[in-house]
This record gives structure tokens, sequence and C-alpha cells, in this order.
């Protein structure tokens, strides 16, 4: 038997989860932001860009079949609710899909999926992101479906957005209701929320998240936001279309992955 198998059998899982947190995971529960800030390298380290650039690379040279958080994977892992309801907006718009998708590093959503939508009428994917990213994506990412933006006002000027993608990126923005109301003055006509970690119960919540270093040794300072509270933010303008809970773990009782889909009310 597997020494991990044995170690799982032995240990309670609430154990494991606890002993888990000490080396990643999100832990923590600070007053500020700033607070866990001075605690963390930050999501703008050079090292985590040039780690996914490099795996990027692989994927857009045919040389990596699929990659994440800088992960290079043999096979591609689909989000089901991303596929679903961008496959849904296209329907509803002449095979024709254009989305913003906002914190979307170097591309990795779109390499993920572009298999299933370059042969639509139209097909565009535009990612806002912090500036060496998007430096870094002109530069070396740029296709004829794939471009890449400093600031959302900019993509708007120049593409007719069809939807708004939220990918893993709520939670690592320092005020993430104002970021919302903002978007929601843009008046999308429909907006995703994928892979962010929400609380069940309890109050909003800011912790540590700290980056497996298998991956890249990183700490980011994370919000784990009340599930109705961020739903609250989008349902007086939208309705939901579905709600979904995600397989990723979470090492937080009383916590999960979710997934959300909007259609701005007529």
């Amino acid at each position: 038997m597997a020494l991990k198998s044995i170690i799982k059998d032995l240990i309670p899982p609430l154990i494991v989860k606890k002993l888990s947190s000490l080396f990643y995971g999100w832990s923590g529960n600070y007053d500020t932001w700033q607070q866990a800030a001075s605690k963390c390298s930050g999501y703008d380290s050079e090292v985590i860009i040039q780690k996914v650039k490099a795996s990027l690379l692989k994927v857009k040279n045919g040389e990596a079949v699929y990659e994440r958080d800088s992960v290079i994977f043999d096979k591609v892992y689909y989000s089901f609710p991303l596929l679903s309801a961008l496959s849904f907006v296209a329907a509803r718009n002449q095979n024709r899909l254009s989305v913003l998708d906002f914190g979307g590093s170097l591309g990795s959503s779109y390499y993920q999926n572009r298999n299933f939508f370059k042969d639509t009428n139209a097909f565009n994917w535009c990612i806002v992101e912090q500036k060496h990213f998007v430096t870094e994506g002109i530069k070396t990412f740029s296709d004829e479906h794939l471009k890449f933006y400093y600031d959302i006002d900019s993509c708007l000027k120049e593409q007719q957005i069809d939807v708004l993608l939220l990918s893993s990126v709520i939670q690592y923005i320092e005020k993430p209701y104002e970021l919302i109301d903002f978007l929601l003055g843009k008046n999308f006509k429909y907006i995703l929320i994928d892979r962010t970690p929400l609380l069940l119960e309890g109050k909003d919540r800011i912790t540590i998240q700290t980056v497996p270093k298998n991956i890249y040794e990183a700490q980011y300072p994370c919000w784990l936001l009340n599930e109705n509270n961020l739903k609250d933010k989008f349902l007086f303008q939208y309705e939901l279309l579905f709600d979904t809970e995600l397989e990723e773990s979470i090492n937080v009782g009383h916590a999960a992955y979710k997934a959300f889909f909007f259609k701005r009310k007529a």
C-alpha cells in the first residue's frame, strides 16, 4: 500500500487539511488587505510571468497541450461551466463570440477553448491584465483572435463584447465590490464568474493564499467572499442562468470553488 494511502487511512481528513495548510492553501483572517499584502510576494513577480510565458509558449508552438497556473499538462482540463456559457452565448449570437477575459494572464483560457470556437463566424478573445502581462502578451501572444488591452475602456472602444469572463480573479482584487460596481456599469449582456473560492457561510474574509512550491514560490492576499454577498451584487441587474460548485479543493471549512453565469435583465 502506498504511503499516501496509509496516511489517508490513519489520519482524519480534518487533520490532513490542517497539516496541508501549513505548506500551501489559504490561511489567516486579516483586518485589512494591506496587512495581508505586506506578508506576500504578490502576483506581479517577474518569476511568475516568466514561468507562465515559458509554459504558454509551448502550448502556442504545439509543444504542449495545455497550461494552467504555469503548469504544463498532457491533456486539456476543460472548465465545463466556461465552455457551456461560451457555447450558449455563441449559439444566441449568430455563431459569433467576443470575450473580455479580465485578469486572463497571457491567454490560458483562450488556448484552453480556442479549438471549439476558431471556426465560428467571428471569434475574438480580449484580455485585460496588469501592464507587464499586457506588454508581453502584445509582443509574444497576440494573433488574429487573441488581443491584449491595458484597461477595459480601451478594449470596449475597439471591440463589441458579448460576454465578460471573470475567472479566478475577483478574489485577488483589493476592493472587489468596487470592481464589480464598475463592471456592472458597462452593461455586459452576459457575465461568467468561474473558479472563484467562496464562503458558503460567514463574513467576507481576507486570507493569504500560498501557492504549492511545485508551481512556483508565491503568496497572494486573497479574499474569501461570502457566496450570497457576491451573487446579490449581480442579481438586481442580472438573472442567474446557472450556479455550480467546482471540483477544485480549498482547505477552509464551509468554503468551495463556485461558478455563476448571469444574463442581463431585459
